[in-house]
Order: C-alpha cells, then sequence, then structure tokens
C-alpha cells in the first residue's frame, strides 16, 4: 500500500511537471508563500461553487476558498456576470466611476463605524496606511501590535511576527510596541508607560483569524475602553473577518466599534482590492482642503494607480449587496459548525487527541487536545504552535489533498455559502480516512 507522499507523487504528476518549470521562473517556484509545498504544490484549473479542479483532472472539496476571499464560492454568477460586463466598459478609466460610488456604500451599509472610506489593492496597503493615519491623526509615532498577529508583510507589520524577517531596517521597528495577545494588562501597561502610542491594531478574533484565539467579547470591551482612556486608535484589522464573522464583521459580531477598519479579500468579492474606512476625522487626513499649506504639507498623502479599479468595484459591491440581501452567512456558518462537530465527534470516535474550534465560518483543527473555543492564554497558544510544528500535519494535508479536500495552510477550513451538507459529510469521511492513512504510517 503506498504511502501518503507516494499517492500524492501518484496522484499529481501535472503538478509535479509544471512545478519542475516554476522553480527556474519565481523563487521557489510559486508566487505566494502560502502556496510552497514539498514536494510540490497543486497546480488549479477552474473552480466552481465549493469545489476546484486541479491540472490532472482531480476534483476538490475547496475550503482555501481564495485564501478566504469566496464567501460565495467560486465562479458566482452574479459576480461574474457583473465583472464581465465592466469589461466591456473599461477596465482602469483613469478617473472617479459610479462604481466606486456604489462600492463604497455597500460597504457603509454592512459596517456602520465606516463613515469615510478610501480603497487600496491589498490588505498589506491597507494595514500599512491605517498606521499611518493613526500616527498623522494624532501626532504619536507609536504602534502597538499583537504577537503573533498578521497584518500583511510591509516592514512596521513584520514586527512581532512569528517569521524571521531579513531586509528590514531594525531601526523600522523602534515605533512598534509589540505585547502579548490576549493580555489587556499588557496593553495597559504599555499605554501608560509610553505618551508616544498613536494606534494599536489587531485582528479581532485572534491572531490568523482565529488560529491562536482569544475571549474576544471581553477583551475587545476592554480594548475600546483603554484606547477611550488614552487617546489611541483602535484598529481592526478585518481583512479575512470583514463580512465573514458576520456580514459587519467581528466589529458587528462583538459589538465593539473600532476608530478605523482595514479590509480585502471579501471587500472587493475575491476580486484584488483592499480599503480603509473608519471615522470620518481620521480617514480625512487625506482629504485635500483647498489650503495650500495642509494640502501640501500636512495631509496623508495616498495615490495608486488600482485604487477602486472599476474590476474590483463592481465585483465588491455586487458581492456586499448579496451578503445584505441572502442569508449567505448564515449558510456558511451552518455548514462550518456541521463540520466542526463532525471533526470532533471523529478525533473521540478514532481516538486521536485532536480538536475543532472557530467562529463562524472559520474553522481550525489542531492535534492538541482541549477546548479552544473557550480555552485561552499563552500555554493554548504554545500547545497550539508546537502540534502545527510536526510531521502529522504536513501528512493530514497531503493525505487530505489525496481524498479531494485542500485545506487553507494546514489546519483550516474556510467554509463558503455554496458548501452542502453533502459536501460536509464527504469532508468528514475524507478525514476519517485521512486519518486512518496517518495512523498506519505511525503519524497519529
Amino acid at each position: 500500500m503506498p504511502t501518503i507522499l507516494e499517492q500524492y507523487i501518484a496522484n499529481h504528476a501535472g503538478s509535479a511537471e509544471r512545478y519542475r518549470d516554476a522553480v527556474g521562473i519565481f523563487p521557489g517556484g510559486v508566487t505566494h508563500d502560502n502556496r510552497y509545498a514539498e514536494p510540490f504544490p497543486l497546480y488549479i484549473t477552474h473552480g466552481q461553487g465549493p469545489r476546484k479542479w486541479d491540472v490532472d483532472g482531480n476534483e476538490y472539496i475547496d475550503y482555501v476558498s481564495g485564501h478566504g476571499a469566496l464567501l460565495l464560492g467560486h465562479s458566482h454568477p452574479a459576480i461574474a456576470e457583473a465583472v464581465t460586463e465592466q469589461i466591456l466598459r473599461g477596465t482602469h478609466l483613469g478617473a472617479c466611476t459610479d462604481e466606486e460610488l456604489r462600492w463604497a456604500r455597500a460597504i457603509m451599509t454592512l459596517m456602520p463605524a465606516v463613515e469615510r472610506i478610501r480603497f487600496h489593492s491589498s490588505g498589506t496597503e491597507a494595514t500599512l496606511m491605517a498606521m499611518r493615519l493613526a500616527r498623522a491623526f494624532t501626532g504619536r509615532n507609536k504602534v502597538i501590535k499583537l504577537q503573533d498577529h498578521f497584518h500583511g508583510w510591509h516592514d512596521y507589520a513584520m514586527a512581532g511576527s512569528d517569521r524571521p524577517a531579513p531586509g528590514i531596517p531594525a531601526e523600522s521597528w523602534s515605533s512598534m510596541v509589540i505585547v502579548p495577545s490576549g493580555n489587556l494588562d499588557a496593553v495597559q501597561q504599555a499605554m501608560e508607560r509610553d505618551s508616544d502610542i498613536a494606534a494599536i491594531i489587531l485582528e479581532p478574533t485572534g491572531a490568523h483569524y482565529g488560529q491562536l484565539p482569544f475571549d474576544a467579547p471581553q477583551y475587545l470591551t476592554g480594548l475600546r475602553q483603554l484606547c477611550d482612556q488614552h487617546g489611541v486608535v483602535l484598529i481592526f484589522d478585518e481583512v479575512v473577518t470583514g463580512f465573514r464573522a458576520s456580514p459587519g464583521g467581528a466589529q458587528v459580531r462583538y459589538g465593539v466599534t473600532p476608530d478605523l477598519t482595514t479590509m480585502a479579500k471579501i471587500v472587493a468579492g475575491a476580486l484584488p482590492g483592499g480599503a480603509v474606512g473608519g471615522k470620518a476625522d481620521i480617514v480625512d487626513m487625506i482629504a485635500q482642503r483647498g489650503d495650500p499649506e495642509w494640502d501640501n504639507t500636512e495631509r496623508v498623502y495616498h495615490p495608486g494607480t488600482f485604487n477602486g479599479n472599476p474590476l474590483s468595484a463592481v465585483a465588491g459591491a455586487t458581492c456586499l449587496e448579496l451578503i445584505a440581501s441572502e442569508p449567505l452567512n448564515e449558510r456558511a456558518d451552518a455548514m462550518a459548525a456541521r463540520l466542526k462537530a463532525g471533526l470532533n465527534e471523529m478525533f473521540t470516535r478514532m481516538e486521536v487527541g485532536g480538536h475543532a474550534y472557530g467562529i463562524a465560518s472559520m474553522i481550525h483543527f489542531t492535534l492538541a487536545d482541549g477546548d479552544f473555543d473557550h480555552e485561552f492564554g499563552p500555554e493554548v497558544d504554545r500547545q497550539i504552535k508546537s502540534a502545527a510544528a510536526t510531521p502529522a500535519v504536513t501528512g493530514i494535508k497531503r493525505g487530505l489533498q489525496n481524498h479531494g479536500i485542500d485545506i487553507m495552510g494546514r489546519d483550516a477550513f474556510l467554509v463558503s455559502a455554496t458548501h452542502s451538507e453533502a459536501d460536509i459529510d464527504a469532508t468528514l469521511g475524507a478525514f476519517a480516512a485521512t486519518l486512518a492513512d496517518a495512523r498506519d504510517e505511525g503519524l497519529v
């Protein structure tokens, strides 16, 4: 009987062939770090609804979901039609358009905290601008960042990361203050000892969209109070959680209003695009006033060739209008709950140490024991990190692909509104088969 790795190689000859070409073209053979895989990554040709297909004709139930962007699944007909029509009208008109107005209004309908908005081309750009706006607005220089929280790959965002950061001057991080995730006392102490804190930025469901969770309602409420007390700008990075944690994001789900919100992925209907929205007086730091002194020396400068481009605008507006008018989040959340319950039942039945946890349509699993929907703190984070750095997790990822399931990273299921009960049940069957394969190889 072939091993998991041997079966993976046998199933994906076309992907292996393409990867041999890619390593001479792209660094590491890939165009996104998360797509790197040994011995080679999959090459996908097309997707429809909750499914996609690779160059070898293998079919997958997809939980990568466009790195979280596809709440509506692949190739949603309304988005495909809107983008096709816009292509015929123009892909880049080099001017203001009705489409950007429609897109902004769709966001504001779902996120009441957004009084003003500015479009970008990615989530990384959005978090960079949010930090800059906070610094300009407050006249302060430092930003608090939570350990392990992800805000893109610009220099400031890499501070406090669990990844190495060659090429970034140490001076870039002198204005970043790193505190433990989920620890309100640490935030309070940082604000009390340093009057130069402009903002705090965080993922509002915990690091890596909840892979390392915290007690969100209590923690976020406490942050809001501390920021109000110290005049600090509260920035929610909702690049993943926006319009997924709820139609209005984590901020609406938990009833905590940030000063600024960064968005990407779902906000652009799974096309390239990002945004910063929030309090008018902060975002208006970008606005021209007709005062030469302000316009030329004090306002925050913001160009960007593809800001609010018409294709992303119509895709985003169409997506968000559907989210506002149909129970899409409820469908995705219900399927995610079915998946989470099934995974936990399976870990118990197969006597494999592990746990599935998460909120809304974002489900993680770990080979650590615990109830991580209700257990938080440094020890929990340590257990989850330790369990993730094992050959067993890599084997399960490959094994799931052998059985027709593709997950985000090595531990996440990002469920869409197009996943059905039959898809979830097939996924659970594939997970059981994968655990059995892993057990046969002594991985679990």
